[in-house]
């Protein structure tokens, strides 16, 4: 059954209103008509229903709820990714990925090494593109919520928020002591909450040393991931894939 996310203000009694690109989605691609159902879910609540459509009106279409729906797609384990910015289409395959996996959260960090470079007025669009990605990928694997994209930061303003996570990782070819499985372990510790965690991978060039040192002093964790180099559109499935199956997430709770 397809599903489309919605926001609370659309949602009125028993009744759904889908605006936007939906609309085009749904009455010109998948061909619905009037009585045919729809799977919906408030992103702001994480709240699915099965609802029948009602009326298919120009910029609008119109939806009855008939029951809610149970769901448990969304995980307790509240992973942001701090990608540093890499070339070309990457960070849409970087979004699409951890969107799949479970992620919360990608924040596009411009680093020293950072070969791509977005030019301010362009920031925006690009935010928008990547959000619509993550949409569509939260609709493709059955999310309940619709994962961030945050707006471009910089390595301080990481070191800024670092204190407001239970852990942050940060991947990185130099270290040779501290494994994510030490890491990881120390995780297996917290019980009966949430746990947030941030990670942070560099772009193609890797992360300068000054700013790994940084991060260091204001409380992240540095981490080798093994002999092997991995391409920074790798590190960020390895390491949410790992964690989370090594929390429970995938593959079913411990």
């Amino acid at each position: 059954m397809p599903k489309f996310f919605v926001k609370n203000n659309q949602i009125k009694e028993d009744r759904i209103i889908i605006v936007g690109e939906d609309v085009n989605h749904i009455k010109n691609v998948l061909r619905l008509k009037v009585d045919d159902n729809i799977q919906i879910c408030n992103s702001d609540t994480a709240q699915n229903y099965t609802c029948g459509i009602s009326k298919l009106n120009d910029n609008s279409i119109e939806c009855i709820i008939f029951n809610e729906i149970e769901s448990n797609s969304e995980s307790d384990i509240d992973i942001t990714i701090f990608q540093g910015i890499p070339k070309a289409d990457k960070m849409e395959l970087i979004i699409q990925k951890c969107v799949e996996l479970g992620v919360n959260q990608i924040t596009p960090v411009e680093m020293k090494r950072c070969i791509a470079k977005i030019e301010d007025k362009a920031k925006n669009k690009k935010i928008e593109r990547w959000q619509k990605i993550s949409e569509v990928a939260a609709k493709q694997c059955g999310r309940d919520k619709l994962p961030k994209i945050n707006n471009v930061i910089n390595v301080k303003n990481i070191c800024n928020i670092i204190c407001e996570y239970d852990i942050v990782l940060l991947a990185y070819e130099n270290e040779e002591i501290n494994t994510l499985k030490n890491e990881i372990q120390k995780l297996k510790n917290i019980k009966n909450k949430e746990i947030k965690i941030g990670i942070i991978i560099g772009p193609e060039g890797g992360i300068e040393k000054e700013e790994v040192d940084l991060l260091k002093e204001s409380g992240a964790k540095v981490i080798t991931l093994g002999k092997r180099i991995l391409r920074t559109e790798t590190v960020a499935f390895v390491l949410a894939s790992i964690i989370m199956y090594e929390l429970g997430d995938l593959g079913g709770k411990l």
